[in-house]
């Protein structure tokens, strides 16, 4: 037996409708470290971005095209970072399938192979115990199956068991998932999407959705949740940027493998003509070096991110609600910021930022979103500021789809964002402002306070729903009954004997008589020499933002 395109198709669809009705389920695994209840949404809209396409296209399709259809639209809907690994595993369907009608059992386990390879390598530091291990596994039984049996049905069969049996190693992996007693919510995820899918391919119907006004109040639950621990700060001093034009038919992958040994946060994409390529190191000579054995580059850029220079500057904001695409502006330089909150988004607009994206903790925007941000910005450079760590791959993926260049700052928080942004400096070039702006950012300490979306156990702390809880820089330091007591407790604990300049910023429930109770109770206790600014940024989910400098 083979998979037609239609039947592909199908499944695809099956996919995502299976894990559209069990994303809540899937937000209630993913609650260590800390609360973050949002991989089942983002994985359930990076599917639900194909399958509207997926429904228009004719049953006469072949699997080839159905399988570029369905990784192209999750790749520009992929929300999150477990929505970006679970578009480019799809992304592999379609690099296996290509020129497919009909798929065997051996070319569902070659594209899942593909896929995986591409999602271990998109990730900087891959971890065993989340859905890079159950995709991996699955993919590595598919193929010794396929040796013995070609049947499609079978192996897709031989995937969903694999995947499945996979997932309960997780928690032995990954000792945070066993204390919590949880087993890997990405990986849980999708094993959904895959048995979704094997309901068609078993010769069943698609599975319908199961939308209820019970759901929908449930996807309100989903938006309290807290933000997980940073990544490292950057660790080499070029970031190293350039187009390589293929002239043969060496593997990209080499060249990406290369690149990991002399720098880091190492991104290379390749299409049929291309391959586009960023890295951080000390030795970007050496880099281009093993690029042109690949082929001519087309453009190089190269930036020192540790030189030192001047601060400061604004741009013309404009409306975000304007996300029309227009021809970019040689030599102008752009700047796109994603943010939640009336107030944090007419902020970046008056630092700069011509397009601000809604989103955040919890309300993951698309690579789409962010897409058409950039091609919404009058410039020829975009730099793109995420402010959330869930964020940054999905902007990353901007950097192959737009038609001018993107630049994306790997801002984690809010005040790492802001930081940047007042580091801009009009007078200097492209390469000078993104060093300014990135050891701007990595300077700010954040601190967050905001509340337990569910009863938990962390640390040996018992959290009960609705605990305030206080954040140093992503980790959680203890916990509170009183937002505004948790906000002068936690700053006190974060500032410095160097610390000059505070900022607060209040969300939804606080109040400005609060937020003033909160500066004055910080007054009193960092003294006269600490200037304290209060910002009414209207976000969800955090009482207080807090940047400290």
């Amino acid at each position: 037996m083979v998979i037609s395109g239609q039947v592909l198709r199908d499944a695809i669809i099956s996919g995502a409708n299976a894990i559209e009705n069990d994303r809540h389920e899937i937000d209630k695994l993913n609650i260590f470290p800390v609360p973050d209840g949002d991989t089942g949404i983002n994985m359930s809209m990076t599917m639900s971005s194909a399958r509207a396409e997926l429904y228009k296209m004719p049953g006469e399709s072949t699997a080839s095209e159905v399988a570029d259809k369905a990784a192209s639209m999750m790749l520009r809907g992929a929300r999150g970072n477990s929505g970006v690994i679970l578009s480019l595993l799809f992304r592999g369907f379609s690099k296996g399938l290509k020129n497919v009608s009909e798929a065997s059992g051996k070319n569902l386990a070659e594209a899942l192979t593909l896929g995986v390879d591409a999602a271990y390598k998109a990730v900087m530091k891959p971890t065993e115990g989340t859905i890079l291990t159950v995709a991996r596994v699955a993919a590595e039984k598919a193929r010794a199956a396929a040796a013995v049996n070609d049947e499609a049905k079978y192996i897709w069969g031989i995937i969903c068991t694999a995947a499945e049996e996979a997932l309960q190693t997780t928690p032995d992996l990954l000792p945070v998932l066993k204390r919590a007693g949880v087993v890997d919510a990405g990986g849980q995820g999708l094993c959904c999407i895959f048995r979704g899918m094997q309901a068609v391919i078993n010769g069943g119907d698609i599975i319908k959705t199961a939308k209820s006004a019970e759901g929908a109040d449930q996807d309100d639950d989903a938006f309290k949740s807290i933000v997980a621990e940073f990544d490292e700060v950057i660790n080499f001093t070029y970031c190293t940027e350039f187009i390589v034009e293929k002239a043969n038919d060496s593997d990209p992958a080499e060249l990406r493998a290369y690149l990991e040994t002399i720098g880091d946060c190492v991104v290379v994409v390749d299409d049929d003509e291309i391959i586009k390529v960023h890295v951080h190191t000390d030795t970007p000579g050496n880099a281009i070096t093993c690029a042109l054995t690949f082929g001519p580059l087309i453009t190089t850029k190269i930036e020192n991110m540790r030189e030192q220079h001047k601060n400061a500057g604004k741009g013309a904001p404009a409306p975000a609600a304007a996300m029309t695409r227009v021809d970019p502006v040689e030599g102008e330089l752009g700047f796109v910021a994603v943010a939640a909150g009336e107030g944090l988004c007419a902020l970046f607009n008056d630092l700069g930022c011509q397009n601000v994206v809604t989103g955040g903790q919890t309300m993951n925007p698309s690579t789409d979103d962010i897409l058409k941000a950039v091609q919404a910005t009058p410039a020829s450079t975009v730099f793109v500021l995420p402010n959330n760590k869930n964020i940054i791959m999905a902007a990353e993926q901007c950097v192959p789809l737009a038609d001018r260049n993107v630049v994306v700052l790997p801002t984690r928080t809010i005040p790492q964002g802001i930081a940047a942004m007042l580091a801009y400096d009009p007078d200097a070039d492209n390469e000078i402002n993104s060093i300014d702006m990135f050891r701007a950012a990595e300077k700010v300490a954040t601190g967050q306070i905001t509340y337990a979306a569910r009863d938990s156990e962390f640390d040996s702390k018992r959290i009960k729903e609705g605990d305030v809880l206080a954040l140093n820089n992503g980790k959680l330091v203890f916990l509170d009954k009183n937002p505004v007591k948790a906000v002068v407790k936690l700053t006190r604990q974060m500032a410095t004997k160097d610390t000059s300049f505070v900022t607060l910023i209040y969300g939804e429930g606080i109040s400005d008589e609060q937020a003033e109770e909160a500066r004055k109770g910080l007054e009193s206790k960092l003294g006269k020499d600490v200037e304290i600014m209060l910002v009414n940024g209207g976000q969800p989910v955090y009482y207080f933002i807090v940047s400290i400098e």
